[in-house]
């Protein structure tokens, strides 16, 4: 940390998963608390995960991203260290922020593994950063966050690069005119009114689909998956595999699914796309294909470390492919607010 860095750490934020059986009920309480999920829907969830032996891949790919970044800012000089937390499975985000202080660390800027504004992925990770500042008391780093950043060509050029190469594993008589379904996880209505999300996510499939496809041959759609809410309240719509039912029925014969919602490979995409949307697509007659994930792309991490080199030079030109304008280092009070609990 110099007078042209006020930065000694880059901390890599992520919702966490287990990385075995005895780790889906602990990580399952934490993700549901106060929330008064029935305990045989978590029951239904924890089967799930014990289909896969209770592992998540996002940790592992979490551990990838955080070494290639490590990597890209040696690359670029930059002397600082890199850590990674997690709101729901260990590492812990008051354990890590703990081993912050403890290691010297006095100012860290924060990256969240998700680009885009709402309160589920953008604001309820500030507020988690804060309590693990607080859990952790005196001498706890001060945490700057990362800006979202829905449109950077670090996500956009991978995400397309990854569906170009999905589109090429349906059959040869089908590819023609697939249906591109951009997937993202569902959020209740009443929170996406107060938010940048839909825009944001429709703004990025825009971008994603003008690089896959400039001649317009296939059709594309912004679709949701993922619902965790009560069935008595409103969430967006249509589901992934709801509409790849609907689809068939209008005579669509192959679809490829960008999980353009979350760039990190996580459970969520495992089993709602590779498991279930698969076989919805299967049961309804529609080739399937999925793009894979970004955060393994080289692209992806040095993305991270030009959101890191823009807090150090404000008035450098900030990387930005879409149509909303960017987002401020620090966001509003009244932002993303968080949704009334019933």
């Amino acid at each position: 940390m110099g007078p042209e860095n006020p930065y000694d750490a880059l901390l890599l934020v992520a919702f966490g998963g287990p990385e075995g059986r005895d780790q889906v009920g602990p990580f399952l309480d934490r993700v549901t608390a106060g929330r008064g999920v029935p305990p045989e829907r978590l029951s239904e969830v924890a089967a799930r995960y014990d289909t896969f032996g209770g592992v998540s891949p996002i940790n592992g790919r979490m551990r990838s991203l955080a070494a290639s970044v490590a990597d890209e800012l040696a690359a670029r000089r930059h002397d600082l260290k890199v850590f990674w937390g997690n709101r729901n499975a260990p590492p812990l985000l008051a354990d890590v922020v703990a081993t912050m202080r403890d290691v010297g660390v006095e100012r860290v800027l924060a990256w969240v593994a998700s680009p885009y504004s709402s309160y589920s992925t953008c604001r309820q990770y500030g507020e988690d950063l804060d309590a693990a500042c607080r859990a952790v008391g005196a001498g706890a780093p001060r945490i700057d966050r990362i800006r979202p950043h829905h449109d950077h060509p670090g996500l956009i050029e991978p995400a397309a690069a990854r569906l170009s190469e999905a589109l090429v594993g349906l059959p040869d008589d089908r590819r023609e005119g697939a249906h591109l379904l951009f997937s993202a996880h569902s959020i209740p209505t009443s929170q996406a009114e107060t938010c940048g999300y839909v825009a944001q996510l429709h703004d990025a499939a825009r971008l994603i689909a003008a690089r896959v496809d400039p001649d317009g041959r296939h059709p594309w759609e912004v679709v949701w998956q993922s619902r965790s809410g009560s069935p008595h309240h409103p969430w967006l719509e249509p589901d992934v595999g709801d509409r790849i039912a609907s689809l068939a029925v209008e005579g669509v014969r192959a679809v490829a699914v960008s999980p353009l919602g979350m760039p990190i490979e996580n459970f969520e995409i495992a089993w709602d796309l590779d498991i279930e949307a698969a076989r919805r697509s299967e049961d309804a007659g529609v080739s399937f294909v999925r793009a894979r994930a970004v955060d393994d792309d080289g692209r992806f991490a040095s993305m991270v470390v030009d959101l890191f080199e823009e807090r150090l030079a404000p008035s450098a030109a900030r990387r930005s492919s879409g149509s909303l304008g960017l987002r401020p280092d620090t966001c509003p009070a009244d932002c993303c607010p968080a949704p009334a609990r019933p």
